[in-house]
């Protein structure tokens, strides 16, 4: 496998070109529920978990995000129907992550509120090898004490703890859409981009620098863009020759300007 590349094929063809156990981890957002039409393709999600779980290497994960569209009133269920055939293919749900938008495209919901998010779905092979969770500051750090229970009751300790400065973010994570989630105008010749902070919060958390990231379904290149980004490796499917040409200028925007910032330093 060539190692930072986009493979212009359906990622099923990809994946029978890695050997078991290759990847540090999976993002992606499929085109799910025929939300927009993908270049007229196909999306059968079961053989691609099954692959996907084949070419995870243990203590890996997959970033599925995914939602459901309305018809006649009814909503389709489809993303609660992938999360379980993951973990029938052997996948832990270690977490349902929230992808809440800021400001999400106006619409007429009808007899129901806004639709303002997607799941984020955090799929495992076995447990996670890597976690760098993103933290956030305390309001304030008090002291408190700690109990020891005896027979006769409970007694306090000698000495008291001070609560930590800072905790995990929670695992609801929002994002601007449009065109505030990147400043790369060529992504947007793509009809459905997800925000680069999204994809620069997940790789981080999950992965190590050096490690291996891979796309199914590469669309603007955003995984690609941050992999690098961020010092991981990287590899991505993508059916649609149009897509891949965005991806390829917005690869080459991006590596232009890092060599003038280069330059300049």
């Amino acid at each position: 496998m060539k190692i930072n590349s986009i493979y212009n094929e359906n990622c099923l063809d990809t994946m029978a070109k890695m050997p078991d156990d290759f990847v540090d981890m999976v993002i992606t957002s499929p085109p799910y529920d025929d939300l927009r039409v993908y270049q007229g393709y196909h999306f059968d999600y079961e053989p691609i978990v099954k692959q996907l779980y084949r070419v995870l290497k243990p203590g890996g994960v997959v970033i599925w995000v995914v939602a459901d569209r309305t018809v006649n009133g009814n909503e389709t269920g489809t993303s609660f129907k992938q999360a379980l055939f993951f973990k029938e293919v052997g996948f832990n749900l270690h977490d349902t992550m929230i992808y809440a938008k800021n400001n999400p495209i106006p619409s007429d919901c009808g007899k129901r509120y806004r639709q303002c998010f997607e799941y984020m779905f955090c799929f495992s092979k076995g447990q996670p090898k890597t976690f760098n969770p993103i933290m956030q500051d305390m309001a304030s750090a008090k002291a408190f004490k700690s109990f020891r229970i005896t027979k006769t009751g409970r007694n306090d300790l000698e000495h008291n703890h001070v609560a930590p400065s800072q905790r995990k973010v929670n695992n609801i994570f929002f994002y601007n859409v449009g065109t505030s989630s990147s400043k790369d105008k060529v992504a947007f010749q793509h009809p459905a981009i997800f925000p680069e902070q999204l994809a620069i919060d997940q790789i981080s958390t999950w992965t190590e620098e050096n490690d291996l990231v891979y796309d199914c379904f590469m669309g603007s290149g955003t995984t690609a863009k941050v992999a690098h980004q961020l010092n991981r490796k990287w590899i991505g499917s993508e059916i649609s020759a149009e897509y891949i040409a965005i991806i390829e200028k917005r690869l080459a925007i991006y590596n232009q300007d890092n060599l003038f910032s280069a330059n300049e330093s």
